[in-house]
């Protein structure tokens, strides 16, 4: 599949055009630099919360997560207990996913372990070669090199749910890869 013009005129990757809110996240979050520690703890979760389902159901539960998870900040998360767990198990607001819950809560943790900013560690698997622009979504690949390295690092670091699939979708939504399709408006 390559780029195309979705109802609004507008080529895009084809995943974009598919409904509403994909053409609003491709158009304004997918591909674009992200940085700062709560809003890449965020992105960080919610890929793990993604694992095994589509990324359109993250999106329209986000709002429910950010309540959920006290806005992702990592220090409020990192304090989680039984309680809370039992709490998010019944939150039909997000994903409840006890596993997934639970890697939130560690992953937190592993935030305030860290010796060097969340920030500076994930951006430095960020590949420093440029690689050519993918033609078609089936260029695209699902681990990289980096990807591996950085989920490595992560679990070597204490975090859970972090496997290269999970880094690489990771570094795709927060703009250290851009995998916009050549003919994509995104496409620079």
């Amino acid at each position: 599949m390559t780029a195309e013009r979705g109802e609004d005129g507008i080529a895009r990757c084809p995943w974009g055009n598919s409904a509403p809110d994909y053409a609003v996240y491709h158009d304004t979050e997918w591909g674009v630099e992200l940085h700062g520690r709560d809003a890449l703890f965020e992105r960080l979760c919610l890929e793990a919360f993604q694992s095994g389902l589509s990324w359109i159901t993250i999106l329209r539960k986000r709002e429910g997560f950010r309540r959920a998870f006290a806005g992702f900040i990592p220090e409020k998360v990192a304090q989680f207990g039984a309680d809370d767990i039992a709490r998010l198990l019944e939150n039909k607001t997000i994903i409840r996913n006890r596993a997934k819950i639970q890697a939130s809560i560690t992953n937190a943790r592993a935030v305030a372990e860290l010796d060097r900013p969340l920030d500076e560690l994930l951006w430095s698997f960020a590949p420093a070669d440029t690689r050519p622009r993918p033609r078609a979504m089936a260029d695209i690949p699902a681990i990289t090199p980096e990807s591996k390295a950085m989920a490595r690092e992560l679990k070597k670091r204490g975090f859970a749910f972090v496997g290269p699939t999970t880094c690489y979708a990771l570094m795709q939504a927060t703009g250290m890869v851009d995998d916009h399709l050549q003919g994509c408006f995104r496409a620079t």
